[in-house]
Parts: C-alpha cells; sequence; structure tokens
C-alpha cells in the first residue's frame, strides 16, 4: 500500500476513534496538503487529534510499535519509525520522509524527539530536517494544546518514566477531552537544517502560547 493510501486509512480510523470516546478536536489556521508539519508533542494522543483533522504519516520511536492499538495504527499507518540511539539509521530515516514528501504526502513530525509534560518546548533536532530542506519542501508549524474539564492538560502528558499501560487508562477515563490544534498556515523554506530546527521552533512556540492565551480565556 502506498504512503497516501495508508495516510487516507490513518485518517478515517483515528477520526473514528475520536469520535467513539467522546473526544474533541479543533482547529485554527489554514491545514496544509501536502509538505511538512512540525509540532511540539505531549503525548501519544496527538497522533489521534493530527491524524482525524486529515490525511498524514508521522515519524515516531520504534517503541510504539509494542504498544497496544497504536502500535497497530502506526504500522498499518505508514509510520517511519525511528530507532532512539541509534545514529546511523538516520539517513535511512530521512530517505523514507523525502520519498513520501515526494508523493505529496503530508508528514507530521515532532522534532522535539519526545513527548513532554508541556512546560517548554525542547530544542529541535536538526537532523529530522534534512529530507526537507534537501527538496525545498514547504515546513509548516503547528502545535498542540489540551484541554480537560476539571482537570490538567499535564493530566494527558506522557513524559519521563511514566508507563504506557497505566497513562493510557486513565488517559481513556478522563471526560471531555478538547484538543486544540493550531497551525501557521505560512509555508517555510529554508536554506539549512539548522536554520529549519531553530526557525520553525520559535513558530511552534509562538503557536502554542497563543493556544495557552485561547484556552485560558
Amino acid at each position: 500500500m502506498s504512503p497516501r493510501l495508508r495516510a487516507l486509512w490513518l485518517h478515517r480510523a483515528c477520526n473514528m476513534i475520536v469520535r467513539r470516546l467522546g473526544m474533541r478536536v479543533s482547529a485554527s489556521g489554514s491545514l496544509p496538503a501536502s509538505g511538512l508539519i512540525v509540532s511540539n508533542h505531549l503525548s501519544y494522543l496527538d497522533i489521534l487529534f493530527f491524524s482525524s483533522l486529515m490525511p498524514c504519516i508521522f515519524v515516531s520511536k520504534s517503541e510504539v510499535l509494542s504498544w497496544p492499538l497504536f502500535g497497530i495504527l502506526a504500522r498499518c499507518g505508514g509510520t517511519i519509525f525511528v530507532e532512539r540511539g541509534r545514529g546511523s539509521v538516520l539517513d535511512s530515516v530521512s530517505k523514507k520522509i523525502g520519498a513520501a514528501l515526494e508523493e505529496g504526502v503530508l508528514v507530521v513530525l515532532f522534532p522535539e524527539g519526545t513527548s513532554t509534560d508541556g512546560s517548554s518546548v525542547l530544542g529541535f533536532f536538526p537532523a529530522l530536517f534534512e529530507a526537507a530542506v534537501r527538496r525545498e519542501t514547504p515546513v509548516f508549524p503547528a502545535a498542540v494544546a489540551y484541554e480537560i474539564p476539571g482537570g490538567r492538560e499535564i493530566d494527558l502528558c506522557y513524559y519521563a518514566d511514566i508507563t504506557f499501560g497505566p497513562h493510557l487508562l486513565t488517559a481513556l477515563g478522563l471526560r471531555g477531552i478538547h484538543a486544540h490544534l493550531a497551525f501557521s498556515g505560512i509555508a517555510s523554506h529554508y536554506g539549512d537544517r539548522k536554520a529549519a530546527a531553530r526557525g520553525s521552533r520559535d513558530e511552534v512556540i509562538a503557536l502554542r502560547e497563543k493556544l495557552a492565551l485561547e484556552i485560558s480565556s
């Protein structure tokens, strides 16, 4: 199955899951149809919400393959896997990202390299931008934030040494989860990957701060 068809399958599957679980997702800004989306990363749930909005594929750590449900979604949805601690595989990952971009498939990348507690946006790994820079592919910044009635965003964040199974059960027990996604809608082109990492991170931080203000108001 081609990356485009896998992206479409994942979109339909995630859209169904979000609706069945009674979750909400809202988006502001223009959603790109192709190119590279870069965003902050709070939880494995980010994948559900991004994909529920549009057909896309993801770049993710290989550990996801062993997770219930998300492993199946990742495998069938055309996810490009990165093995942590193996710098030698980055060239292969870059080629796979490039092949998807050349096919016109939207690729979502979380360049922090891990999910966080949301208190800050970590530095972006420049190597992950290689495929977009080489092909002069547009880079679109995005940001995600969560709103939970009577709860806190950090309750959904998957970070540090939190164990997947118990965290997933806790997340499924929360009611009224509302994911807010913001897209700048502005395509940026970069001459080198370090500039891409710095520039896109600045834009993601700005979008993240905008979401925080909107949710708190």
